[in-house]
């Protein structure tokens, strides 16, 4: 028996077949248990999700000869048919192929007839988008007014591409992108069915080059297959992907964290042995800064039985929360240097080293990550001269901690990073005794009180105080300013004098009326 692609083996044949697509597969099973029946129905959605498949599973449902319901027998003469690709009665059309009005108006002028051997005439008309103006024209005139043994079942990737006029006759259902969790399971089970070996930590790199599409999965899994000489192993599916093992992605941001430059083109030059695919890394590393900002945000969304769940937690703690948004603004715009470089490694250099460069240093006042992606691009930033009212170096610790203004010079000179210092900018003094530390956090930043975080936390007061402590840290809104905000108004103060001051400036002002031009929003900055 000659092979057959796993797409086409495993194509769903039953609703309850379809990964995926339950609210759609719901409505569509409670209309024809119900016998409440549109004229026309489209699917939409990204290629490989379904559309065309929930289409001859609703056409056998339509037309099962044990009459209209949600689970055709796919053994009668019309269920076998369809199947095969051979009822008479289902017409399946390729719009791409028949742009030209005559040839659809050909295929409507046997819309009156009734069907040969079905209950229902059903024209299946994939990548409906693609009709011309004329033929939707055509098109709509039978939908205005379809005779009752017609059904028309319309697909597209592109629905914006079609009229109005068309849309509104139709009964929409949009097939959504399936997860990677969820092309996963159905590969594992594929898999088990056909008595495959394989290594599970393969299958989510074939579901995310998938990117969200089960067929595209299935044909990757049928490659992988040959490529591993009958089996999947993580290895191989690597090699034939061109992506690179999940530490090397942990180790390129270890030395963005570090601020390591020779670290970083070190691991580039370990990637570059392994012949990677470039946007990939690039993608990867993309992922595993969205799944950073995560954690920190909420911890409870790690898996406990997450394989890289203590790498995780330790980039989580050492990476300050406005240095992943940095870093992922960089690596998402930059995604397209790569394609504009002499070549993809030099690109992905320049992305890398891009955040690196513009990663804000030490305590001072993080830049908005997108202002600061627009600065390292166009160079258009205007710095100037302002004197800070408090300055925020770090200085040693007090003697004694009695008070707020205590409390503010403590937490600055802590050198703490990531959610730490976060914890610790955000905690408002409340009192200092019997070596118990009260301090007080805003309910809606609860998050910040991460196990790896407080621990630092406590330790570098233990070390600034010179002995153990209770730490106490209680929900609430702050009585008294936190470093956070002091630090927020400081900024804000120095931000206002360097705007004053240029208003003021005569070169300044002289250049503007000369090119009647206005300052940039966003431009003017006080110089560090």
């Amino acid at each position: 028996m000659p092979y057959q692609a796993l797409a086409r083996k495993w194509r769903p044949r039953r609703f309850e077949d379809l990964v995926g697509q339950g609210n759609v597969v719901r409505a569509l099973v409670n209309a024809l248990d119900r016998n409440q029946l549109h004229h026309a129905y489209l699917f939409t959605g990204i290629r490989g999700v379904g559309k065309t498949t929930l289409a001859r599973i609703f056409a056998k449902a339509l037309n099962c000869a044990q009459g209209i319901g949600s689970h055709p027998c796919g053994v009668c003469t019309t269920c076998r048919e369809i199947d095969s690709g051979r009822c008479v009665d289902l017409l399946e059309i390729d719009a791409a192929s028949r742009t030209k009005v005559e040839q659809t108006r050909e295929l409507l002028d046997n819309v009156p007839y009734a069907p040969a051997q079905a209950r229902f005439k059903v024209y299946l008309i994939d990548e409906v988008h693609m009709f011309s103006t004329h033929s939707f024209n055509a098109l709509l005139k039978t939908l205005e007014e379809p005779p009752p043994h017609v059904k028309f079942l319309l697909a597209t990737t592109d629905p914006h591409r079609i009229p109005i006029t068309v849309l509104s006759r139709c009964l929409q259902f949009n097939l959504r992108r399936l997860l990677p969790t969820e092309i996963s399971a159905r590969l594992a089970y594929v898999l088990e069915q056909e008595g495959i070996a394989y290594e599970p930590a393969a299958l989510p790199l074939l579901a995310r080059a998938a990117d969200g599409s089960l067929r595209d999965a299935l044909s990757l899994l049928d490659q992988a297959i040959a490529f591993g000489g009958g089996q999947v192993l993580e290895s191989d599916t690597r090699a034939m992907l061109g992506t690179v093992n999940s530490d090397l992605v942990f180790a390129i941001l270890e030395s963005l964290a570090k601020g390591d430059g020779a670290a970083l083109l070190g691991q580039i030059d370990r990637a570059a042995s392994l012949t990677p695919d470039w946007a990939g890394l690039l993608r990867e590393l993309i992922a595993l800064l969205h799944r950073l900002a995560l954690i920190q945000q909420v911890p409870a969304s790690l898996a406990p039985d997450d394989p890289d769940r203590q790498s995780l937690q330790d980039l989580a703690a050492r990476l300050a929360p406005e240095d992943i948004q940095l870093f992922y603004q960089i690596a998402l715009l930059g995604q397209g240097d790569l394609t504009l470089a002499p070549d993809p490694r030099m690109g992905l250099e320049m992305v890398l080293l891009r955040a690196l460069a513009f990663r804000p240093a030490g305590q001072q006042t993080q830049p908005h990550p997108e202002q600061a992606v627009l600065e390292a691009q166009n160079r258009l930033s205007l710095a100037v001269s302002a004197s800070d009212p408090e300055p925020a170096s770090p200085v040693a610790a007090p003697v004694s901690l009695k008070n707020n203004t205590d409390w503010q010079q403590l937490v600055r000179g802590l050198g703490l990073g990531g959610i730490a210092r976060e914890l610790a900018y955000n905690c408002a003094f409340r009192d200092y005794s019997n070596g118990r530390l009260q301090l007080q956090l805003d309910p809606s930043i609860a998050h910040l009180r991460a196990p790896n975080g407080l621990a630092s936390f406590k330790e570098a007061l233990e070390r600034a105080l010179g002995g153990p402590l209770t730490l106490d840290i209680q929900l609430g809104s702050p009585a008294q300013e936190t470093p956070a905000q002091r630090q927020a108004r400081v900024s804000a103060a120095r931000q206002q004098a360097a705007e004053a001051r240029l208003e003021t400036d005569p070169i300044a002002q002289s250049l503007q009326e000369r090119f009647k031009a206005q300052w940039v929003p966003g431009s003017i900055r006080p110089e560090d």
